[in-house]
């Protein structure tokens, strides 16, 4: 069994020119590559293993980022299943110029770990500690739930 703290990873990135669409606003395929990434790594350092995306639940945007802004992006596992585990990302941009940082976008996406011939593996479990985590926690397993439905329809 593992803690939510030690699944956490933040990254942090520079909007250029070239993450830019006509309008100076960062590409939302180019922040959902990002996102993918950072959830990619956390799901790893939990699982000490590769971990491959199974599903995004979900990417809401929030306000848009700027030409210029620092983006970090925040993810951690919240709940793990069998060989799935949910990670949850969170997203704030910040111009640096005038001071204000602002929560962007949150996500959920699902990843599962693979053994060596790419097979899913069981993941450790996962211990929430604060009321934050295990808020995540109990909510992971209703968006899990949900997901799982949809599926079936």
């Amino acid at each position: 069994m593992k803690e939510v703290k030690d699944s956490i990873i933040t990254m942090t990135e520079l909007v250029l020119p070239n993450h830019t669409n006509q309008l100076g606003n960062l590409l939302g395929g180019q922040l959902m590559h990002w996102i993918d990434i950072c959830a990619a790594l956390a799901s790893s350092k939990h699982a000490q293993r590769i971990c491959v995306t199974a599903s995004v639940d979900r990417i809401d945007f929030l306000h848009p980022i700027k030409l210029g802004d620092v983006v970090t992006i925040k993810a951690s596992v919240n709940r793990v299943f069998n060989t799935s585990m949910e990670v949850g990302v969170k997203v704030l941009a910040e111009n640096h110029t005038i001071g204000i940082q602002r929560h962007t976008n949150s996500a959920y996406l699902t990843f599962v770990g693979v053994d060596v011939n790419g097979k899913p593996v069981k993941a450790h479990e996962i211990i929430p500690q604060s009321y934050d985590e295990k808020r995540r926690y109990d909510q992971a397993l209703i968006r899990r739930e949900k997901r799982l439905r949809l599926r079936e329809s």
